[in-house]
């Protein structure tokens, strides 16, 4: 690390690709220090999101004309646009920090299911062992990136994923964040052509980024595999067609772009536990 006035400290800087914008989730820059007796920071405004774990001593840190004093296994959280000071509190340890900056739109959300939020900028105990071993490996990987790459993009966008999630508590509301542009896209696309057997690899190419990115993103935001989803597409207009038309099923099953009969009457069962006949018959 390299002596600066109040502190010790090294930072490592990242440059986003197309990846991480495609991704809505990047680093910005990350590092760690050692500060000094008087290590004092602010007034400061950042741009993006900064994460801030407490490792050693203690921190005084101040926002909204609030103020709260972090130990160990402590964090905050600066978010942009808003005016934050912290400082070194007296204590057996010097104050040591780990951070990192992230942005993007998946940020806030996520940030929100780990109770992190501008009126509440903070939190307490809820840097585990883990999470620490986890932001060693993230700040460990910007160290080593010599130049951008998708392995290094994705790599990174893993562990970042991983240290959010290590941070949500399992009492977490179970709820999805706002899928990204052009995912959105992907299922609009997805929905007008499910019924003429159109392909994962399809619904890639037709978003221009690789069939595994795409599947990692979307499974990422919608919960479920768009494999899975595709599936739910159709078997939903399938239920449609049984309930509220009379067409037959095997009309149904053509309509729907399966092969033939047996295929569809396989899956229609194999999803709703029953077949098609019994549905209709059942009108549910």
């Amino acid at each position: 690390m390299q002596e600066y006035e109040h502190e010790y400290a090294e930072f490592l800087y990242y440059t986003p690709g197309y990846l991480d914008r495609e991704a809505q989730l990047w680093p910005v820059r990350a590092g760690r220090n050692a500060a000094k007796p008087h290590y004092k920071v602010g007034p400061k405004r950042i741009e993006c999101y900064s994460l801030h774990f407490v490792l050693e001593g203690g921190v005084c840190f101040e926002f909204e004309g609030k103020r709260v004093e972090l130990q160990p296994g402590d964090l905050f959280c600066l978010f942009p646009g808003r005016t934050y000071f912290y400082h070194a509190l007296p204590a057996e340890q010097p104050l040591q920090m780990h951070w990192l900056a992230i942005d993007g739109s998946r940020v806030k959300p996520l940030l929100k299911l780990a109770g992190l939020v501008p009126e509440r900028p903070f939190g307490k105990e809820i840097v585990t062992r883990q999470a620490r071993e986890l932001l060693g490996d993230i700040i460990e990987k910007l160290g080593n990136v010599e130049r951008w790459s998708p392995a290094v993009s994705l790599e990174l966008q893993g562990g970042i994923c991983r240290l959010l999630a290590e941070l949500i508590p399992e009492t977490a509301p179970a709820e999805l964040t706002e899928p990204s542009g052009w995912i959105r896209e992907c299922i609009a696309f997805m929905d007008l052509h499910a019924t003429e057997g159109i392909t994962v690899q399809q619904v890639a190419a037709f978003a221009g980024v690789h069939r595994s990115y795409f599947s990692n993103v979307f499974t990422s935001q919608i919960g479920v595999p768009p494999q899975k989803f595709l599936q739910k597409i159709r078997m939903e207009k399938a239920k449609r067609l049984v309930i509220e038309t009379d067409a037959s099923v095997t009309e149904i099953a053509l309509s729907l772009g399966y092969p033939n009969l047996y295929t569809f009457t396989r899956a229609f069962k194999m999803y709703y536990k029953m077949p098609p006949l019994a549905m209709r018959n059942r009108k549910i």
